[in-house]
């Protein structure tokens, strides 16, 4: 069976290579989100997918004509691809998690925002994370290392089933545990900075009873938190930024592991 000049068994390595890159847009920071017009998400895809077929073509073979099993193949290529978009946005996640704890000790805990990527309330440290982490993630062309590693994917992962009875499941767990250690790494000066001056107000309250520390204590960890922000963002950009330059190392191993 032909179709536009081209074969069946051609149309089904197109259609595999398209739900696996398709996956990836799907898991992958900023073109995940819903501020990206689905059209766009699309138009990627299937752009992305006409790029890479003649280059994949060869590693994929042996497809099933059947309807049922080439579905499942398509669904596993589809997890796939998401989970290796998964895997960064577990450090704008990490960010965003940081920034709500501080956000939290500054006494910004009632002031959210709208978070037009998630479409939901989310505090504002924590979205000024997120919108640095994003930039970030744009600025060290972390988005052409996902398109060569879903080249490479073709090469290291045969086209099958997924089977995760091996290690992968535990390392994808150890991933996201390891998102809020990061989270905490992020924010630990200011961390550090906002239990100490916790401490100080503490102490200020018992030796003058008469201040008032509850008015006190929010400019003080408003304006120390700003300023310590400021300090340590070049640390938080060094931090995310090998975090970034990590994932080829992820991805490698969770190929591996599949």
């Amino acid at each position: 069976m032909e179709l536009l000049g081209f074969s069946s068994e051609q149309l089904l390595v197109f259609f595999v290579c398209l739900a696996r890159i398709s996956g990836l847009i799907g898991g992958m920071p900023i073109f995940s989100g819903i501020q990206t017009p689905l059209r766009v998400r699309a138009g990627l895809a299937l752009t992305l997918s006409l790029i890479i077929v003649p280059g994949v073509a060869s590693s994929i073979t042996s497809l099933p004509h059947h309807p049922l099993l080439f579905g499942i193949i398509v669904v596993s290529e589809a997890i796939l691809g998401y989970l290796l978009g998964f895997t960064a946005k577990l450090i704008v996640f990490a960010a965003q998690f940081g920034g709500t704890v501080v956000g939290y000790l500054m006494g910004f805990a009632a002031a959210n925002i709208m978070d037009p990527q998630n479409q939901q309330q989310t505090p504002l440290i924590s979205q000024f994370q997120n919108v640095i982490a994003l930039l970030l993630f744009l600025a060290l062309n972390i988005h052409h290392l996902f398109i060569r590693a879903i080249v490479k994917s073709f090469e290291l992962l045969p086209v099958a089933p997924l089977d995760f009875s091996g290690d992968v499941i535990p390392y994808l767990m150890n991933m996201t545990s390891d998102m809020f250690v990061l989270g905490i790494r992020l924010c630990a000066p200011l961390l550090a900075l906002l239990l100490l001056s916790d401490l100080v107000m503490a102490i200020m309250s018992r030796v003058f009873p008469q201040l008032n520390v509850f008015l006190l204590k929010f400019p003080v960890n408003i304006g120390l938190g700003m300023i310590v922000m400021g300090l340590t963002l070049d640390l938080v950009v060094s931090v995310l930024g090998n975090e970034f330059q990590s994932l080829s190392e992820r991805f490698i191993n969770i190929f591996q592991l599949m």
